[in-house]
C-alpha cells in the first residue's frame, strides 16, 4: 500500500510510528545532530483552535525538564501549514505493549515510583497530566520510564473550561471517579490512573474496564478495588489509598505517594522448604513388594569352613538383588502407567483452574493453554485436553471480541496498533479464520471510516477524506465501500471536479441488537466528538 512520508526541513523520515485521530508520528533522524527523533505531524492545517492546542502541547512538555518526562527537540511547521513537534525518540516500547503480564512486584513498584516522581514534577509547576494510561507510559533501551502525550495536560486554574462543559477527557478505563463525572479536577486525579496502573501490573487485568463506556464509569464511580493474592497482600493500603473513590482519601500528592513507597516495606519471599508428600499411587503401589525385597536375618547355621563364611554375604547379596530385579520388572509398567495418569490428572485440574480463572495464556508456564498442552504430549488422544485447548481458544474469541465492540464505542478503530478494535478482530481471526462476527466487525470499522470520508468531503476537507479512505482499507482491504469511494475521488480529482456530497454508504450494522437503554448510554456526540480530537 503506498504510503507518502512528509518532507521535513532538516530531517530524514524513515517510517510512520502510528496514528491518532488527528496527528501523525513518523521515526525520522534530525540531520543536524545525527539523532534519532519522534516527529508528530497534524493531519491537516485548518483547525485552527486545534493547532493551538499542538503547540501548547509542545510548549508544556518543552517547560517540564525531568528524565522521566518525554524531551522536545523543535516546534515548527510544514510548508503545507501543518504544525509537527520533534521529540526524543523512545525505542522500548510502551506500557501498553505488557497487557496481561503480571509484573514482579519490585519491578512494579519501580515503575510506579519513576511516574510518581516524574507527576510530582508535572504538578509542582501547576499542571496535570489527565491521561495516565500504558500507552503513554514508554521505556527506554534501559529500562528506565518516560511519560508522553500532554496534550490534553491542562493548568489547574483552567480546568473548568472543560468540566464545566460537561465533557470528560481521558481514557475511561484509567480515569478516576471525578473524571469520568466531568467534575473538578486536581493533581489527585493522575494518582488515581497510577493506581489503576499498578493494580493491574500486580494483578494482569484492569478490573475497572467494562463492556461499554457506561459501564466502565460505573466501576470506577462504585466498585471497590479487589481484594489481592496473599503473596501481594503487602500493598493493599498502599493501592486503597491511591484508588480512593473520594480524592480526599487519596495521597495529597505525589511527593506523600513517595515517602509511601520508600517507607513500604517490601517483603522477601523466599522459598518454604518443601513438606513430605503424600505418599502418590506409585509409591503406595510399590509397597506391595516391599516384603519380598528385604533380606530376611539368615537362621542360625553350624559353624562352616572359614572359606565358605567368607562367600555366604556375596551369595545372599546375589540372590537378593535378583529378586528384587524380577519384581521391579514385574512392577514398573504398571508403576509407570500410574504416574502418567497421575501427572496427566494433575496437569487437567491445572487447566481447568486456570481456564476458571481467567488466565488463558498468561502468565507464561502458567495458564490454561499450556496445562492442556503439557497433557496432550503425555497422551495425545485425551478428550479433555482437547475439549479444554477449544474452550481456552473460545474464552479467547469471547474477551477479543468484547474488547473490540468497547474499542468501537471509544472511536478507538485503528490506534494504538495493539489496542484497537481492528487489532482484537484479527485476533480472533487469527484464532478461527472464518469467523463471522470478526469479519462483519472489520466490515463494520471500515464503513465508519466511510462515513467519517464522506463528512470530510463534504466539509471540503479532501486530505483528511482520504485519509480516512486509507485507514478504512487498512483495516478492510476488500471493502467494496471503501473502494468504490476511492475510486470516484481519484476520477473527481483528475477531472477537476470541486468536492460534493456524495450517495452516504450505508450504515454499519451493530454486531448485536441493542436495546433503547443501551444506546442511550453511548456517549452523546460532544463527547465523541472531543475523544477524537485527543
Amino acid at each position: 500500500m503506498d504510503e507518502r512520508l512528509p518532507e521535513i526541513p532538516g530531517y530524514s523520515v524513515h517510517s510512520r510510528l502510528g496514528q491518532g485521530g488527528m496527528a501523525e508520528v513518523y521515526l525520522a533522524t534530525q540531520e543536524s545532530l545525527h539523532r534519532k527523533v519522534a516527529v508528530k505531524v497534524l493531519l491537516n492545517a485548518n483547525d485552527e483552535a486545534f493547532s493551538k492546542r499542538f503547540i501548547r502541547e509542545g510548549h508544556i512538555v518543552a517547560s517540564l525538564h525531568h528524565p522521566t518526562i518525554i524531551t522536545i527537540h523543535d516546534i515548527n511547521r510544514l510548508a503545507d501549514g501543518r504544525y509537527y513537534l520533534a521529540m526524543e525518540f523512545v525505542g522500548g516500547g510502551d506500557l501498553a505493549r505488557h497487557k496481561g503480564e503480571v509484573f514482579e512486584p519490585r519491578r512494579a513498584l519501580d515503575i510506579v515510583r519513576q511516574i510518581a516522581t516524574g507527576l510530582a514534577v508535572v504538578h509542582e509547576q501547576g499542571l496535570i497530566h489527565r491521561d495516565i494510561k500504558p500507552a503513554n507510559i514508554l521505556f527506554r533501551g534501559d529500562g528506565t520510564v518516560v511519560i508522553t502525550d500532554f496534550g490534553i495536560a491542562k493548568a489547574l486554574e483552567m480546568d473548568s473550561e472543560l468540566t464545566g462543559l460537561g465533557i470528560a477527557v481521558g481514557s475511561p478505563a484509567y480515569s478516576s471517579p471525578e473524571q469520568t463525572q466531568c467534575q473538578p479536577l486536581d493533581i489527585r486525579t493522575d494518582i488515581y490512573s497510577l493506581g489503576v496502573i499498578f493494580l493491574e501490573m500486580l494483578i494482569g487485568t484492569n478490573p475497572f474496564r467494562g463492556a461499554s463506556y457506561t459501564q466502565t464509569v460505573m466501576n470506577h464511580v462504585q466498585m471497590p478495588a479487589p481484594s489481592l493474592p496473599a503473596h501481594i497482600s503487602p500493598y493493599k493500603a498502599l493501592l486503597e489509598r491511591m484508588l480512593a473513590k473520594d480524592p480526599n482519601q487519596r495521597f495529597a500528592d505525589c511527593r506523600a505517594l513517595l515517602q509511601a513507597l520508600d517507607e513500604l516495606d517490601q517483603p522477601e519471599h523466599p522459598d518454604e522448604p518443601d513438606e513430605p508428600d503424600e505418599p502418590s499411587e506409585v509409591e503406595l503401589e510399590s509397597t506391595r513388594f516391599a516384603p519380598a525385597l528385604i533380606d530376611p536375618a539368615p537362621p542360625q547355621a553350624e559353624a562352616e569352613p572359614e572359606p565358605a563364611r567368607r562367600r555366604s554375604p556375596n551369595r545372599r547379596l546375589a540372590l537378593w538383588a535378583l529378586g528384587s530385579l524380577l519384581l521391579l520388572g514385574a512392577a514398573s509398567g504398571t508403576g509407570l502407567y500410574l504416574q502418567q495418569r497421575i501427572e496427566i490428572t494433575e496437569l487437567l485440574a491445572r487447566g481447568e483452574q486456570r481456564l476458571a480463572a481467567g488466565q488463558l495464556v498468561e502468565p507464561a508456564q502458567d495458564n490454561a493453554e499450556y496445562f492442556f498442552n503439557q497433557a496432550l504430549q503425555l497422551d495425545e488422544a485425551n478428550a479433555q485436553a482437547r475439549q479444554g485447548l477449544q474452550r481456552v481458544a473460545a474464552a479467547r474469541i469471547a474477551g477479543y471480541r468484547q474488547l473490540a465492540e468497547q474499542r468501537i464505542a471509544e472511536e478507538h478503530l485503528l490506534e494504538p496498533e495493539d489496542d484497537s478494535a481492528v487489532f482484537y478482530y484479527r485476533q480472533i481471526l487469527g484464532l478461527e479464520p472464518r469467523n463471522a462476527q470478526a469479519l462483519a466487525g472489520l466490515n463494520q470499522v471500515a464503513l465508519l471510516y466511510a462515513q467519517m470520508s464522506e463528512s470530510a468531503y463534504a466539509k471540503g476537507d479532501r486530505d483528511l477524506a482520504r485519509a480516512y479512505i486509507k485507514h478504512g482499507l487498512e483495516a478492510h482491504p476488500d471493502s467494496p465501500e471503501l473502494l468504490a469511494l476511492r475510486d470516484q475521488r481519484e476520477q473527481r480529482k483528475r477531472s477537476g471536479q470541486a468536492p460534493r456530497p456524495s450517495a452516504a454508504p450505508p450504515s454499519p450494522r451493530p454486531l448485536a441488537p441493542q436495546s433503547t437503554s443501551e444506546r442511550e448510554e453511548q456517549p452523546n456526540a460532544l463527547k465523541r466528538l472531543w475523544n477524537r480530537l485527543f
